[in-house]
């Protein structure tokens, strides 16, 4: 039997800032000062290279920084927080790596008028009795929604659209040396996503898409109309800049809370989640994007397989072309005329007759088992009818899975 390994994850807490007007202009000036520094290590080493053929390095640009600061026209730097401006120079680094790596396009200088402004401190920043302890602000309230244990490996401030603060505080923790649960029949779930039904579980669940996006069009639109017809450079153009900024934050919001009770309440039932693995970006290059992009199925996903991966439970992704609508679960007969428009069909072989997503999620479980008991991780029955364990024991499975 292998024995489990302990390996190291990230939890990230985001929380909301509440400064007073003092804190508030000294994170717009911490927020200046590391755009400022972007700009001027991103001038450096673009110009640099164009003279020369040759790049600077990040300690060459590290010593200029800390002469800039000794610089009577660039003394105020000595007001910023040193880690701050130094991460600074980190993503100039790391913005090189990802073009020179191809992930991504040439690095482009920051604009002051850009709404979003965001600065990093790797270290010493401090969390306790609800407020957060920024070096050269001081302690600034946060709107804390749940307890953070964890010693802090580094936190990013970022001003979003509306003008609200926020703090994302990175932790690092180990995972408990525990086995991961064996997956039964009845331990398992396929989940099958779709667009009019936002996924239906092999179980028989189906529940409606919410289509958040759609359903704010309308205050949406109408806020987007005021913006046009202020005039540019106004005050006024910036207030209608927020208002449609908050609509859609509380879109967001509204479907990044949906998606978290969604896959907490499928991963704390289940001990194996299987679900399909789509190709959510291609089908947002199509003529369905908006509905696409509006269910954040691919979100979904990615809440699934790391809380599946916290709680020593299983996420398993069924390959995009195995045909999980076209196929019967009770016999196995391929419908390969079956049309997208067809949400029921009947089995020409057995005579079944099956709802199409319902049909869909079966396949997708019995598939995602199937690659869970070739790994190991579930079981099979022998030739007396027995379950048989591949790899672990699943005792007291039943008892840790909550009903929903």
């Amino acid at each position: 039997m292998s024995r489990a390994k302990k390996t190291c994850e990230r939890k990230v807490f985001k929380c909301r800032l509440e400064p007073t007007d003092k804190q508030e202009a000294l994170l717009h000036r911490m927020a200046g000062a590391r755009r400022w520094v972007y700009n001027w290590a991103l001038a450096r080493r673009t110009g640099t290279y164009k003279a020369t053929g040759k790049s600077v390095s990040w300690s060459d640009l590290s010593k200029e920084l800390t002469a800039l600061k000794q610089q009577p026209e660039t003394a105020w730097l000595k007001e910023v927080d040193s880690q701050l401006l130094q991460q600074s120079l980190a993503d100039v680094q790391r913005a090189f790596c990802n073009f020179f790596e191809g992930r991504a396009k040439f690095p482009r200088f920051k604009s002051k008028k850009q709404a979003i402004q965001s600065f990093r401190i790797p270290q010493r920043v401090g969390l306790r009795d609800g407020k957060v302890s920024i070096p050269k602000v001081g302690a600034v309230k946060v709107r804390q929604s749940q307890a953070v244990d964890l010693p802090l490996k580094s936190a990013t401030f970022k001003l979003n659209a509306r003008g609200q603060w926020f703090v994302t505080l990175v932790a690092e923790f180990a995972l408990p040396a525990v086995l991961p649960l064996v997956a039964t029949a009845d331990t398992a779930v396929g989940v099958d996503v779709g667009l009019s039904s936002f996924l239906t579980t092999s179980d028989g669940q189906k529940i409606v898409a919410p289509r958040l996006f759609r359903s704010a069009e309308r205050k949406l639109r109408r806020a987007q109309r005021m913006l046009s017809r202020r005039q540019k450079g106004s005050r006024n153009r910036a207030k209608a800049q927020v208002a449609v900024a908050r609509v859609h934050g509380k879109i967001a919001d509204r479907r990044a809370d949906f998606c978290h009770k969604i896959s907490l309440g499928l991963v704390q039932r289940y001990a194996a989640v299987c679900c399909e693995d789509l190709n959510v970006k291609g089908l947002a290059r199509t003529k369905l994007a908006k509905s696409v992009l509006d269910a954040a199925h691919g979100e979904l996903f990615r809440q699934i397989e790391y809380k599946a991966r916290w709680n020593s439970h299983h996420a398993v992704f069924v390959g995009r072309w195995f045909p999980s609508s076209q196929l019967c679960s009770v016999c196995g007969y391929q419908y390969k005329g079956l049309s997208l428009s067809e949400r029921s069909w009947t089995c020409p072989q057995c005579g079944t007759f099956h709802d199409r997503d319902l049909n869909a999620a079966v396949n997708i479980k019995h598939e995602g088992l199937r690659l869970l008991l070739a790994a190991g991780h579930a079981e099979s029955q022998n030739a007396c009818g027995a379950d048989v364990s591949h790899a672990l024991h699943a005792v007291g499975v039943e008892a840790r899975i909550p009903a929903l």
